[in-house]
């Protein structure tokens, strides 16, 4: 891959400021409270953070505010140091799969050459220098003999791939992918991994909300636990405790490894056993 494809950021410099700093946070919706409720946490450059909490905790608002595309109403998010207003170069957002039209008549080379729009302008024809950058990030990410093909056409975890692809040739710094392993199944969400293992060789920061536990304990740096406010952040060993399981879903789930398996065993409050299995 050249150089201009995917900005290796992977160094860190003495006083660089943290890729994501959320302070004081509060958003939500006209008629419905408050989403997010006085949330703060940093990300350092580099990290991979798995975002978890029942449905309705607020993921995907935190992260529409995170890009600037909601309006918080108290607090302030930095991006490497700029506001989320300012930021947009160094920010780019998959979102779940139901938001996003896959009859769109597009092919995978159109849809990730979009992620160029800001490079080349709008109203402005891509240059031979785009048209390179999109065909070494697709060959970097296994899609270069899907370039043609329609994304309507797509396996679930080829399209996650595809939007993965279209945020990396925005030359993005932090990666924001809301619930990627949804509707995918074992082997797509390896190759979605080993995508995200590519973007993290390169330094860029990785923050996403996920229902797997499993994933969340085995591939990230740090897991957020999120139910309104921030009830957890931290290394897996430290946030996936019983308490914090009951706090964000209202149930008690002790989290066991076993080899490469992560257990989770669903109890009643009085600690009596209802059930085990995995996730």
């Amino acid at each position: 891959m050249t150089a201009s494809a995917l900005r290796d950021s992977s160094r860190n410099r003495a006083g660089d400021p943290p890729a994501l700093h959320v302070d004081r946070v509060s958003a939500g919706y006209r008629g419905q409270g408050l989403a997010l409720d006085d949330i703060s946490f940093n990300v350092k450059k580099g990290e991979r953070v798995a975002v978890i909490g029942p449905n309705g905790a607020g993921k995907s608002t935190l992260f529409k505010a995170i890009v600037g595309v909601m309006q918080i109403s108290a607090g302030r998010i930095t991006i490497y140091g700029e506001d989320t207003h300012s930021s947009h170069t160094n920010v780019g957002y998959v979102p779940q799969q139901s938001a996003i039209d896959w009859a769109f008549p597009a092919s995978v080379f159109d849809v990730v050459m979009m992620g160029r729009c800001r490079h080349i302008g709008w109203f402005r024809w891509p240059g031979k220098d785009d048209r390179i950058i999109v065909r070494d990030i697709l060959e970097h990410l296994s899609l270069d003999q899907l370039a043609d093909r329609q994304i309507s056409e797509l396996s679930g975890g080829q399209r996650q791939r595809v939007f993965i692809a279209r945020a990396m040739a925005q030359d993005t710094r932090l990666m924001v992918l809301d619930e990627p392993f949804t509707g995918v199944d074992q082997p797509a969400e390896q190759e979605i991994i080993e995508s995200l293992d590519i973007l993290t060789s390169h330094g860029i920061t990785l923050l996403i909300s996920t229902h797997h536990m499993e994933n969340a304990a085995l591939h990230f740096d740090k897991i957020l636990i999120l139910r309104q406010r921030l009830l957890a952040y931290g290394p897996p060993d430290d946030t996936l405790t019983t308490a914090n399981m009951r706090d964000a879903f209202g149930v008690a789930m002790p989290v066991r490894m076993q080899g490469d398996d992560l257990l989770m065993f669903r109890v009643n409050y009085a600690g009596e056993a209802t059930g085990n299995g995995s996730d």
